[in-house]
């Protein structure tokens, strides 16, 4: 194939990637925006094996069919309560595929110019530090790993000094060509990237997932320059910034900065808090109490957290709606930016269900609709709805926007305990007088609202 023909290819799989990306930002043309950005991939690839310097396919069939085995096994296997986990892992193979490839090019061919060495810096130091960092995230995420920060005495020295080795190591190699120095970079991203991601606690991993990802679109971006790849440097600058700015909207929606989120060693996994301590005893629900309440109301906002995720329970709150709407209530749900464990992980689970998008409303577009709704269902939801957020100036996650659920006329809690969320914190929300909990696994509890709203 002709460079020309190549480049113009590469050109309209790039184009396919911006559109499909535009149409990612949306519910409605999601899907087609995925198939885009997929067609836009598959163009790049094959132009890629077409071109001159393929020296042995039979590595790269192999590679096919032990990548795409592997990914059809997730694919079918994986529960929608893992995809966070899986999201991390994708993105720190990404990474290290991009520092291989690089370290690659350099072993081969050492660095002829400035450009060159600089990239392949780069894309080592950020492609490993996502690949162990990535992983590390995914310990916390499965539990494997501790959720609250871990920290030692005197880190951020250590980190600080481990960053400029990271850096001197890369000035020796491009200076001296030298393969112990590239050896040494990769051992000390290494050690970097877990350091850095170890500090982090439950609370930021939505934050850190969307940071990762943008940082394994950067190394790919640099592993472009490497290999003189068009379709490696456009697709990765894409990933990059389109994570960066999901960083920013992440961090906006936790009133965060994201040097706080990096450094501030914030949330835990602490154990739940005893009945009565805190904000006092809780009004506990039966099922019966919380269904009449939901059935003659005229409006209901339901408000899910990973509590939801957890239990596979979005097809139980579709079929509760339904049963709420086919009464002539007002049914709508609350999504926050934070919900659940990674962006847009609520909308994922209820568009699973088959829950209508115009029912799936931001934090901007419902908060203001609470002081008029009957009754707010939030369901296994914690940190996003503690009206500490914005009351209480002592409480580490003051000023946080959070959904003003405690402002509906009734608030019903579905929980398991009073534990804390990601943040570690006790929610006050929980002992007001006009809030009722009912202790229960999500999905069996909203299965047994949906029959018993059917007989009221």
């Amino acid at each position: 194939m002709s460079d020309a023909a190549s480049t113009l290819l590469y050109l309209a799989a790039a184009t396919l990637f911006i559109l499909g990306l535009k149409r990612l930002s949306s519910p409605l043309t999601a899907r087609s925006g995925n198939l885009m950005g997929a067609v836009g991939m598959l163009i790049a690839i094959v132009v890629t094996l077409l071109r001159s310097g393929i020296v042995d396919y039979t590595l790269i069939v192999a590679g096919f069919l032990v990548g795409g085995t592997a990914g059809t096994i997730l694919a079918r296997r994986v529960a929608m309560t893992g995809i966070p986990q899986l999201v991390a892992a994708f993105n720190g193979f990404g990474g290290a595929a991009s520092g291989m490839v690089a370290a690659a090019e350099f072993l081969a061919n050492g660095s002829s110019t400035a450009e060159t060495a600089v990239t392949v810096t780069l894309s080592c130091a950020l492609g490993i530090a996502t690949f162990t960092g990535s992983f590390v995230a995914f310990g916390k995420l499965q539990g494997l790993i501790p959720g609250r920060p871990l920290l030692f005495r005197g880190q951020m020295v250590f980190d600080s000094a481990l960053a400029v080795s990271v850096v001197g190591s890369g000035v020796w190699m491009a200076a001296s060509g030298n393969r112990g120095a590239l050896w040494l970079l990769i051992a000390l991203a290494a050690l970097l990237g877990v350091t850095r991601t170890l500090p982090i606690g439950g609370a930021d991993m939505p934050v850190i997932v969307a940071f990762l990802n943008s940082m394994s679109g950067l190394a790919a971006a640099s592993t472009g320059f490497v290999i003189g790849s068009e379709a490696l440097i456009i697709s990765g600058a894409l990933v990059g910034a389109s994570g960066l700015v999901l960083t920013a909207i992440m961090s906006r929606a936790m009133n965060r900065s994201l040097a706080n989120v990096l450094f501030a060693a914030f949330g835990g996994d602490e154990e739940a808090p005893p009945e009565g301590i805190g904000g006092g005893p809780v009004r506990r629900a039966t099922v019966d109490d919380a269904a009449v309440t939901l059935a003659y109301a005229r409006s209901v906002i339901v408000v899910p957290g990973y509590g939801l995720a957890v239990s596979q329970a979005q097809y139980s709150a579709r079929d509760l709606t339904d049963r709420l709407a086919a009464r002539g209530v007002e049914v709508r749900y609350a999504i926050h930016p934070v919900a659940g464990r990674m962006p847009g992980h609520m909308n994922v689970l209820l568009a699973e269900a088959d829950v209508a998008y115009e029912q799936l409303l931001d934090l901007d577009e419902i908060n203001d609709d609470f002081p008029r709704t009957d009754v707010a269902l939030v369901v296994g939801a914690n940190d996003v709805v503690n009206p500490s957020a914005r009351d209480d100036p002592a409480s580490p996650i003051y000023g946080m926007p959070i959904l003003d659920v405690d402002r509906a006329g009734a608030v019903i809690v579905v929980k398991r305990s009073l534990s804390p969320g990601f943040a570690g914190i006790d929610n006050p929300l929980f002992y007001r007088d006009t809030t009722l909990m009912m202790f229960s696994d999500a999905k069996a509890a909203l299965e047994d609202l949906a029959g018993a709203v059917q007989t009221v």
